[in-house]
C-alpha cells in the first residue's frame, strides 16, 4: 500500500510540473495599434491558442507585465504573442519593435 501512495504522488507531481512546464512559452513578441488595442490604457495581447480572457505575464529585460488575451495571432512566423500599445510601453519594448519575451 505504501508503495501505491509513493507512486501515486510520483506521478502526481511530475503531471504538475509536466503541466506547468507546458504552459510557459519563449519567443518573440511585437505590438500592434489597431483595432482592439487596449482601449484605456488596458493591458492586453494576441495568442493564438490562449481563451480569449486569459491573463498572461509576459516578461522580458527583467520586467514583467500581466496582460489579458482579447484577440487571435500573431501571425508571423516565430512570434508567440502580440502585445498592445499600452502593454508595449509597460514592457519596455517600444523602441525594440519585437524582442524575446517569456508567456506564462
Amino acid at each position: 500500500m505504501q508503495t501505491q501512495t509513493t507512486v501515486f504522488c510520483c506521478l502526481a507531481t511530475f503531471s504538475l510540473f509536466a503541466f506547468s512546464a507546458a504552459q510557459a512559452e519563449s519567443g518573440l513578441a511585437s505590438y500592434y495599434g489597431y483595432g482592439k488595442a487596449g482601449k484605456g490604457g488596458e493591458l492586453t495581447c494576441a495568442h493564438r491558442t490562449r481563451p480569449f480572457g486569459t491573463v498572461l505575464r509576459v516578461s522580458y529585460s527583467g520586467r514583467s507585465i500581466q496582460c489579458r488575451v482579447n484577440d487571435r495571432g500573431p501571425f508571423i512566423r516565430g512570434r508567440i504573442v502580440d502585445l498592445s500599445v499600452p502593454a508595449a510601453k509597460a514592457l519596455g519594448m517600444m523602441s525594440a519593435g519585437v524582442v524575446r519575451v517569456s508567456v506564462e
